[in-house]
């Protein structure tokens, strides 16, 4: 059983198929038994996402509706969330800063940073970052963070 964090980029795969879905289905099957980890604005990122799908025309309403609907049971039921506080979001505008993010990119970088400082202080290892992001998986990298890469399997 592993600890991952995921960025709405990689979370969405578990949902709409694209380039790692079959993986990402894999790691967020209940029996697998993984912790899995995102941050609060991963919902907002999510919902936005998927309308953005259904509006392009890739999903039907309904198609959407569905997943918007499995997505919320999963929110509720099977994902640890990150919430936003004042002391993350300082931390975001120094990660913003540091490795020039976008705003989001700097919330997801300073929440999975708060659940591996969580990790290591109990001795419990270190959670692993599933992003297809590029820029969001190279900032992770040199705060010296386990980065996966959802695209890069099939």
């Amino acid at each position: 059983m592993a600890v991952y964090f995921f960025d709405t980029s990689a979370l969405v795969k578990r949902h709409v198929r694209e380039a790692g879905s079959s993986w990402v289905r894999s790691l967020t099957h209940a029996k697998a038994a993984h912790t899995i980890f995102l941050a609060r604005i991963t919902a907002v990122e999510a919902y936005a996402a998927i309308t953005r799908r259904q509006r392009g025309g890739s999903l039907t309403a309904a198609q959407a509706g569905a997943i918007l609907a499995h997505f919320r049971r999963h929110l509720e039921q099977r994902y640890n969330v990150v919430e936003l506080t004042p002391s993350l979001l300082a931390n975001a505008m120094l990660l913003a800063r540091k490795h020039g993010l976008r705003a989001y990119d700097a919330v997801q970088l300073a929440a999975m940073l708060e659940v591996h400082r969580f990790y290591q202080s109990a001795g419990l290892g270190s959670p692993i970052l599933l992003s297809a992001d590029q820029e969001l998986n190279a900032a992770a990298t040199a705060e010296g963070l386990a980065v996966d890469d959802p695209t890069t399997h099939p």
